[in-house]
């Protein structure tokens, strides 16, 4: 199956293809046909599933097919609530992306910084508000947020939300929308708190579940180094001295250090470029060509940049921070070994990334290989 099976409009269709994507992954394929349909949905699928593009696009496509008078156009169509920052950043992002070619307006709202760029973006008009729960509901109370007119409304990492506290916040917010409107609803787990939240939300909801990717392919050579932080980019070129090694797509946590990763490469003399959030277009697509030329030897991504890479005949994944979510390792380093061929998954674990390497070996029912003749190499 393609993106073009799923009836997608051709703005939405020609951003996809820029970014790289052009099969969708079962949740994708299942949720987008049955959200077009104007159904409830109540998605089971885990961070690193693809599942934010399985709302976002079918959102961008619904909001695009059907405007609104111009006087209307400073209503709030569609609300995604999400429990953290970070993932709200990263959904705005997607939205981004996806909606590029279209006229949908989205603005993403959390707390912890000042409100004033969120509050005129808000005043100019948005069709889709990215938010989560504190700030959202500090800014209806104020007057810049109203949501009797939405239109969907999407729930995600609803057991988080849970976790930490957001329920009751969550159930004021619900009480301020109107109650016709298409309701969607994510969640990794579904223990019984979750399904009685989802009970008050949704209505005839059609239940779409994945599993997760939890097993790495036996064409990968996989092995952890333990090094301290301090070390990281010394044991980086100790690796990458090795001139067999062509080109090699390495692993960072943030752009910020992305960009330093870089930094240090291209100061030992070694090709490389950043991929990440802040890069434009462009400079993203530029990137990617070089890379696949082999102009330059390596990239350095962040996991959201990454998602659109597909590169044939990539020997070398190279995980320079560990992620905290186990399933993104195993999506990281299937960019190589791909169709039956080898590949090569190097892990640097300092002290602070332990618990996540251990949550990675109980994901993969597995221990990674340790390899302990470098010459930066810690104790265990």
């Amino acid at each position: 199956m393609t993106f073009q099976d799923l009836k997608l409009i051709e703005p939405v269709l020609r951003a996809l293809q820029e970014e790289g994507y052009t099969t969708p992954t079962p949740i994708q394929a299942k949720a987008i046909p049955i959200v077009l349909q104007r159904k409830d949905l109540l998605g089971c699928a885990q961070t690193g599933t693809g599942k934010t593009a399985a709302f976002a696009i079918p959102i961008i496509q619904l909001i695009q097919e059907n405007p609104v008078e111009k006087f209307e156009r400073s209503r709030i169509r569609a609300l995604i609530l999400t429990p953290t920052r970070e993932l709200a950043i990263q959904i705005g992002e997607s939205f981004s992306a996806y909606g590029r070619h279209t006229d949908v307006r989205h603005t993403v709202i959390f707390g912890g910084v000042g409100q004033k760029p969120q509050t005129d973006a808000l005043q100019r008009g948005v069709d889709v508000l990215i938010a989560t729960p504190g700030r959202l509901l500090d800014l209806i109370n104020q007057g810049f947020v109203k949501l009797n007119q939405l239109e969907f409304f999407i729930l995600d990492e609803a057991d988080r939300m849970l976790d930490m506290g957001f329920v009751h916040d969550v159930k004021k917010i619900l009480k301020l929308l109107p109650a016709k409107r298409q309701s969607l609803f994510f969640s990794a787990t579904m223990p019984p708190s979750i399904i009685t939240l989802a009970g008050t939300i949704l209505r005839n909801p059609v239940k779409v579940e994945v599993t997760p990717i939890s097993s790495t392919a036996d064409t990968i050579r996989q092995s952890v180094f333990y090094v301290n932080k301090s070390d990281k980019n010394m044991l980086l070129l100790h690796i990458l001295s090795d001139k067999t090694i062509a080109t090699a797509l390495v692993f960072t946590r943030t752009k910020h250090g992305a960009d330093k990763v870089v930094k240090a490469l291209r100061k030992a003399g070694v090709t490389s470029e950043a991929i990440h959030g802040n890069k434009s277009q462009n400079a993203r697509q530029t990137a990617l060509k070089n890379f696949k030329s082999q102009e330059t030897r390596v990239l350095v991504a962040t996991d959201i940049a990454a998602r659109g890479i597909d590169v044939d005949d990539l020997t070398h994944v190279i995980n320079y921070e560990i992620p905290n979510i186990p399933e993104t390792y195993v999506h990281r380093i299937g960019r190589t070994g791909r169709a039956g061929a080898k590949g090569v998954a190097f892990s640097f674990c300092d002290v602070e990334e332990r618990p996540y390497l251990k949550d990675i070996h109980k994901l993969i029912a597995k221990n990674i290989p340790v390899v302990n003749d470098h010459p930066y190499a810690t104790s265990r």
